[in-house]
C-alpha cells in the first residue's frame, strides 16, 4: 500500500516538476484525507442515529416482555438498565475511553497524544452510547459522535504513517465532521474543532476541517435532508429593554452550568468510591435509578429533543419547566457518573431551554407590554448553558443560529452568551471538558501537565508478582523473606487469599530480639487496610501514605478489595515521577 502511494506521489512530482509548476503536496495530502475523513465521518453520523432508533426498539421491547407483568408501564423503570448490562462491560474490557461523554479523551489526544487514538474506540463508543441513548440514559449523541468522527480521522491519518502535527489536524476534521453531520452546521463544527478540540486558530489548519464539515453535512442532508434541528418561528426584539433580561438570563445560565458541572464530578465521584458491586456492574444500577426518574418525569429520558420543542410551542408550564432543569442536572449527573456513554451537549441544551422558558414565561408575566415570546429566552438560555459549560461561546452562538436559522435572535443570544461566559469563567475554572483533564492533573489551557504524579497510573508503577506472608506464619520467616527481597513490607493473606493486613520491617524493630522469631504474624501485623486500586493515580497514593504514615501500599482489585493484586512504595513513586520528568524534557 505504502510503496504504491510512494510511487504515485513519486510519478505525479515528476509530471509536475516537467510542467514547471509548484505544489505543496503534504497540503493536498490532507485536504483529500479531510474530504475522506468528512465522507465516512457523515456516513458514521447518519449510521449512529439509525443504532439509536434500533436500540430503542430492541430495549424497550425487550423491557415490556420482561417486565410487562408490572401495573402503569413499570416495565419502562428497567429500561435504562438493561442497556446498562451492555455498557458496563463492553467499555471496562474493551475501551475505557469509550465511558462518559467522551470530548475529554479527544482533547487529551489531541493535546499528549500527537492525536493518537485506538480504531476500537470508534466502535466500542457506537454501541455503548446507541445503547445508552437508545433505552433512554440522560445524555446525548453530539459528544460520542465528536468522538467517533475524532477517532476515524486519527486512525486514518495513523494508517497512513502521518507525522503528529498531520495527526492532530485529521483528529479536528472527524469532530468538524460529527459536530456538522449530527446538527446539519457545518460552520458550527469547523469552530468547535479549533476552538475546543485543537485549542488554536490556523489557517492551515482551517482549510481542511472546513472541507470536512462541509463534506459531512452534505452526506447528512442526502440521507436526513436540509431541515435544520430545531423548526422555530422567527423571533424578533419586542423591546430595546428585553437586552437587559437577556443579560440576566445570561447570569441565571452560569449559575445552572457551574452547578451542572460540579454536581456532575461530585457524583462521579461518588460512583468512583462506591466499591459494594464491580466496576462493569455499576451502569447497571444507575440505569435503574434514571428508570425511576424518568417515571415521574418521562421528559429527561434520551436527548430530549422533544421537550425542547415542547418548550419553545409554550406546551409546559412555568413550575414544571424550572423543575426540569434541576431534574435533568441530577439525571445526566448519575448517568455519565454511573458509567453510562453519552454526550452533555444535548443535556446542556435541554437544561437552556427549560431555564429559558421558564424565565421568558415569568418575566412575560411581569412586564407584558416589554417581554415577547418566551421561546425566544428558550433560544436564548440554550446558547447560554452552552457556552458556559464548554466556554466555547463562539462555538456556542453558531450552533444554536445553524440548529434554529433564526438571525433575528442573534443579538439577544450573543449578549445571553456572553455574560453566561464571563460569570460562569469567574466562578469555575475550566470547562465541563478540561475539568476532567484537571482532575488528572492535566491543564489544557497552560498548555502543559501541572502535575506528574496526577498522569501516572498505579498499574504502570506497581510491583508484580506480589510476595506475600501467610496469616499462620512466624515472624522468622518474614525475616527470610526480606533478606532475599527488595522490599522490606508484605501483605498478609489468610488461607482464603484475602487481604487481612501488612507487616514491615518497621513493625519488626519495635520487638525486642529475644523470642521474636517464633511469634505469629498477627502479633506484629497493621489490622487497619489501607490499600489502592490500579486506576488510581499517583497522586492519590502520595496523599495515602503521608496521610497513614505508612511506606508500602497493597493494590486490590476493584472487583474485590480483599484480593491483592500488586504492591506499590515510596520509591516506586519517586522512581516513576523522575524518569516522567525526563522524559518531558526530552
Amino acid at each position: 500500500m505504502f510503496k504504491i502511494t510512494d510511487r504515485f506521489k513519486n510519478y505525479y512530482k515528476n509530471v509536475v516538476t516537467n510542467l514547471h509548476l509548484k505544489i505543496d503536496y503534504d497540503a493536498w495530502l490532507i485536504i483529500a484525507l479531510s474530504l475522506i475523513i468528512g465522507l465516512f465521518g457523515g456516513l458514521f453520523a447518519v449510521l449512529f442515529r439509525l443504532m439509536i432508533g434500533w436500540s430503542s426498539l430492541g430495549f424497550n421491547g425487550l423491557g415490556e416482555s420482561i417486565f410487562g407483568f408490572l401495573p402503569n408501564n413499570w416495565w419502562k423503570i428497567f429500561v435504562p438498565a438493561l442497556a446498562g448490562i451492555i455498557v458496563g462491560p463492553l467499555t471496562f474490557f474493551l475501551a475505557r475511553e469509550a465511558k462518559g461523554h467522551g470530548v475529554p479523551e479527544v482533547m487529551e489526544a489531541a493535546a499528549l497524544r500527537g492525536g493518537r487514538m485506538r480504531m476500537r474506540v470508534i466502535f466500542v463508543k457506537a454501541i455503548a452510547s446507541a445503547s445508552s441513548i437508545g433505552a433512554g440514559a440522560s445524555v446525548g449523541r453530539e459528544g460520542p459522535i465528536i468522538q467517533m468522527g475524532s477517532g476515524i480521522g486519527s486512525v486514518t491519518a495513523q494508517w497512513l504513517k502521518l507525522n503528529e502535527d498531520k495527526i492532530k489536524t485529521c483528529v479536528g476534521c472527524g469532530a468538524a465532521a460529527g459536530i456538522a453531520a449530527t446538527f446539519n452546521a457545518p460552520l458550527a463544527g469547523v469552530i468547535f474543532a479549533q476552538e475546543v478540540i485543537l485549542n488554536k486558530f490556523t489557517s492551515t489548519t482551517f482549510i481542511p476541517i472546513v472541507v470536512s464539515s462541509v463534506t459531512a453535512s452534505a452526506i447528512a442532508r442526502v440521507f436526513v435532508g436540509d431541515i435544520p434541528a430545531f423548526v422555530v418561528k422567527a423571533y424578533p426584539l419586542n423591546h430595546p429593554l428585553e437586552l437587559i433580561l437577556y443579560i440576566l438570563l445570561g447570569v441565571f445560565a452560569a449559575f445552572i452550568s457551574v452547578l451542572f458541572v460540579k454536581m456532575l464530578y461530585k457524583t462521579e465521584d461518588i460512583w468512583n468510591g462506591w466499591h459494594i458491586f464491580p466496576e462493569w456492574s455499576k451502569p447497571i444500577f444507575g440505569g435503574l435509578i434514571i428508570g425511576l426518574i424518568g417515571l415521574k418525569f418521562p421528559q429527561i429520558l434520551g436527548v430530549g429533543y422533544e421537550t425542547i420543542e415542547a418548550t419553545f410551542n409554550g406546551q409546559l408550564l412555568m413550575v414544571t419547566l424550572f423543575l426540569l432543569v434541576f431534574v435533568k442536572i441530577i439525571a445526566t449527573s448519575i448517568t455519565l457518573g454511573s458509567g453510562h456513554s453519552g454526550g452533555i451537549f444535548a443535556p446542556s441544551l435541554f437544561m437552556g431551554s427549560t431555564l429559558g422558558g421558564a424565565f421568558g414565561i415569568f418575566m412575560q408575566q411581569l412586564f407584558p407590554n416589554i417581554v415577547g415570546h418566551p421561546a425566544a429566552y428558550a433560544i436564548a438560555g440554550m446558547g447560554a448553558v452552552v457556552a458556559g459549560t464548554t466556554k466555547a461561546p463562539i462555538a456556542a452562538v453558531l450552533i444554536i443560529f445553524e440548529m434554529t436559522r433564526d438571525y433575528k435572535i442573534i443579538l439577544p443570544l450573543m449578549l445571553a452568551v456572553v455574560f453566561s461566559s464571563l460569570i460562569y469563567s469567574y466562578l469555575n475554572k475550566g470547562s465541563i471538558y478540561t475539568i476532567k483533564l484537571l482532575r488528572r492533573g492535566i491543564d489544557l489551557e497552560s498548555g502543559r501537565d501541572i502535575n506528574i504524579m496526577k498522569r501516572i497510573r498505579v498499574k504502570d508503577v506497581m510491583a508484580t508478582p506480589v510476595e506475600f506472608v501467610r496469616q499462620n506464619d512466624k515472624i522468622g520467616n518474614v525475616i527470610k523473606i526480606m533478606h532475599n527481597s527488595k522490599h522490606n513490607g508484605f501483605p498478609v493473606l489468610n488461607e482464603k487469599d484475602e487481604l487481612v493486613g501488612i507487616v514491615t520491617l518497621q513493625d519488626i524493630r519495635g520487638v525486642p530480639a529475644e523470642g521474636i522469631m517464633e511469634l505469629p504474624v498477627p502479633k506484629l501485623m497493621s489490622n487497619k487496610l489501607v490499600y489502592t486500586f490500579p486506576e488510581n493515580t499517583l497522586d492519590d497514593v502520595f496523599r495515602l501514605l503521608n496521610k497513614n504514615d505508612i511506606g508500602h501500599l497493597p493494590v486490590v482489585s476493584p472487583e474485590n478489595p480483599k484480593a491483592v493484586i500488586g504492591m506499590i512504595t515510596r520509591s516506586d513513586l519517586v522512581q516513576a515521577y523522575d524518569k516522567e520528568l525526563i522524559e518531558d524534557k526530552l
